[in-house]
């Protein structure tokens, strides 16, 4: 993974999308940023930031991804694996179905995935300090050059989904008092294989 740090940058989905029109895709390659001044969050919406955070975006061909891996529950996927190495590193940080990074009641970061004819996108946010009350931050001094590193090089030795599921699974019933952004209780719902949610006979994925 080619990792290029920017100083200040405006999103760096937007970013890294144009690039890809601009110049093509010939290998992985990731943007980072700790400056976003208008930030995407999830369903198109803005996502508060403040100097001093983290925002990187990558891109992959789908081509490299596992093959067992459910495309529609890629950001469960790259969530997790970064929420593995924080938590290895001592934080309390778990996940919430199907992408949002929480520490106690409060979320401190997010991801979003997009795909593109062969390319999968895939956008990370995680507060390193406090935005407002409403959000949380990072329990833990990272180095944020280490921690991608190790994020990447477990990324591009492609886990295959049915190892990074079976970890997700038993954390999603330890935290499921939660509601979905579409105001679904987790515990109301059965997790499936493939990521996906059983709501009333009925298989809800992500969209993200």
């Amino acid at each position: 993974m080619n990792i290029v740090y920017l100083k200040e940058i405006d999103s760096t989905q937007t970013y890294i999308k144009q690039y890809i029109k601009t110049n093509g895709y010939k290998n992985p390659i990731a943007f980072v940023t700790q400056n976003q001044t208008n930030g995407i969050g999830s369903r198109d919406n803005s996502w508060e930031t403040k100097v001093g955070n983290l925002f990187f975006s990558f891109v992959l061909d789908k081509k490299q991804l596992p093959k067992d891996l459910p495309l529609q529950s890629a950001s469960i996927y790259f969530s997790y694996i970064l929420k593995d190495i924080l938590m290895q590193n001592n934080s309390k940080v778990f996940l919430k179905w199907p992408n949002d990074f929480y520490i106690d009641n409060k979320k401190i970061g997010g991801t979003i995935t997009s795909m593109t004819k062969d390319l999968l996108y895939c956008g990370i946010g995680i507060n390193l300090q406090k935005v407002n009350n409403s959000f949380g931050y990072l329990d833990i001094d990272i180095n944020i050059n280490k921690l991608l590193t190790e994020y990447f090089k477990i990324i591009e030795s492609y886990p295959l989904w049915k190892q990074i599921f079976s970890k997700f699974e038993i954390e999603f019933y330890k935290n499921n008092k939660f509601k979905t952004s579409d105001n679904i209780l987790l515990k109301e719902t059965t997790l499936q294989d493939d990521g996906s949610l059983l709501v009333e006979g009925k298989k809800v994925f992500s969209l993200r």
